[in-house]
């Protein structure tokens, strides 16, 4: 089931998305959507909710131009429909208040970049299993 997860890869940088793409590919995942921006990422999970065919997982970079991460979520997280859509924000920012003030906001988990698909199979499979558990 996993390897079936539909997933978004938002960041500003195509050499970010591309990275993410190769590492999630790596450990398996196939299923990609892109956003450039903040507002692009939230247009794409309103129109895919409106479809049925919402996110599983939507990795998000925290610094980005016209919405940023933390306020994608923000966004998200105030819309019933959209609340369970679980984020991992990628980041840079590795201050341990912005890593608190992301899970506060309702981020399922946080990783710096540079990342490794170690590191990205670690943070996914974590978030399955408090899924399955609830």
């Amino acid at each position: 089931m996993s390897q079936k997860l539909r997933i978004l890869l938002v960041d500003d940088f195509e050499m970010v998305r591309a990275l993410l793409r190769q590492s999630l590919t790596q450990i398996g995942y196939e299923n990609f959507t892109e956003a450039v921006n903040g507002q692009d990422a939230f247009d794409k999970i309103k129109a895919a909710n409106s479809e049925g065919q919402n996110y599983d997982l939507v990795f998000i970079d925290w610094n980005m131009p016209i919405l940023n991460g933390l306020e994608v979520v923000n966004e998200c997280k105030a819309i019933a429909e959209l609340a369970h859509i679980r984020f991992i924000m990628v980041s840079a920012e590795q201050d341990q208040r912005n890593v608190v003030t992301a899970l506060k906001a309702g981020v399922s988990d946080y990783v710096t970049k540079p990342f490794s698909p170690k590191a990205l199979a670690t943070k996914i499979d974590r978030i399955l299993e408090r899924k399955s558990a609830a």
